[in-house]
């Protein structure tokens, strides 16, 4: 499969790169972070190659620098086998990763990789967990699609009040699944909402409600909610979303919050890219501002 150019990296002594960080099975006793692939894209409403797309943010991570994570303990846990058609193993997977670490950082695929994502995460803890999604779509079609992993989570046990979706977008939702979402009890904050508001008050705001009862939060970051110039590689993506530097900023200040433990990075088919590989670029950024984040966390005593 031809991804889009990728010009060769100079070397520098001075100047090391990020990725390539060791298997779990190289490592013993606990991690900081895992980055784990699940690359579904079987079930996508709209044709896609984002199982490419996993190992493709891995070598984008080459472009960048590791500085400020000095310190902490990752590793790669690989790729689920087929996380389309076990989602169960794939959802194992994660689980096995969450048991070593404080943060797994799940590589889609399409946003179907959210149901196994979150569900592996979580584990029993469903009943007091919480979710957060950036995301211009609400996700609760009916069916088993990359529309539907919101609808999917909430039938398995999710409190609809634990919900917060950032930058739902106008034009592309169905008034039937914004009264879904209503129904449901979730938070909505809109796209324009979040152009009005401190982005870290938005932030907190939405972990607090998804930590209500003290469990577990899932981030899931569906990469469309950009602007279509930021990420013409995600097959959802419109004129007028967010700006590449909003959503790195809205996942580094979600994920400093110690509630989450996990996030997923979705919906972006590296196949379909700009030439300058762009929007993969992108995700590969949002992966080390989680892990910055992380790193930046109040230690505890």
């Amino acid at each position: 499969m031809a991804l889009p150019h990728s010009t060769p990296l100079s070397h520098d002594s001075l100047w090391p790169r990020a990725g390539d960080w060791p298997s779990t099975d190289a490592l013993d006793g606990e991690l900081d972070a895992v980055l784990v692939g699940l690359g579904t894209h079987a079930t996508s409403l709209s044709p896609t190659a984002a199982h490419a797309t996993p190992a493709a943010v891995r070598d984008a991570l080459r472009r960048y620098s590791p500085h400020g994570l000095d310190g902490l303990r990752i590793a790669d846990a690989g790729d689920a086998a087929d996380p389309d058609a076990d989602e169960d193993g794939a959802a194992g997977l994660i689980a096995r990763a969450s048991a070593r670490a404080r943060l797994v950082i799940a590589l889609g695929g399409d946003n179907a990789a959210t149901v196994p994502a979150a569900l592996g995460a979580w584990g029993d803890r469903i009943g007091t967990a919480g979710l957060i999604t950036i995301d211009a779509h609400h996700d609760l079609r009916d069916g088993r699609s990359n529309g539907s992993p919101v609808r999917r989570l909430l039938e398995a046990g999710l409190d609809g009040s634990r919900v917060v979706q950032l930058g739902i977008q106008d034009f592309a939702n169905s008034r039937a699944y914004a009264e879904r979402a209503r129904g449901a009890g979730i938070r909505v904050i809109g796209r324009d909402a979040l152009e009005e508001r401190d982005l870290r008050e938005v932030a907190a705001e939405a972990v607090a409600i998804a930590a209500a009862a003290g469990g577990p939060v899932h981030l899931d970051v569906d990469v469309d909610v950009c602007d279509r110039a930021a990420a013409p590689g995600c097959p959802a993506s419109t004129p007028g979303g967010l700006s590449a530097w909003q959503l790195r900023a809205l996942v580094r200040a979600i994920v400093g919050h110690a509630e989450v433990g996990s996030l997923d990075l979705v919906e972006v088919d590296a196949a379909a890219d700009a030439p300058d590989g762009r929007t993969v670029r992108l995700t590969a950024l949002c992966v080390l501002e989680s892990l910055a984040a992380l790193a930046g966390r109040p230690t505890t005593t």
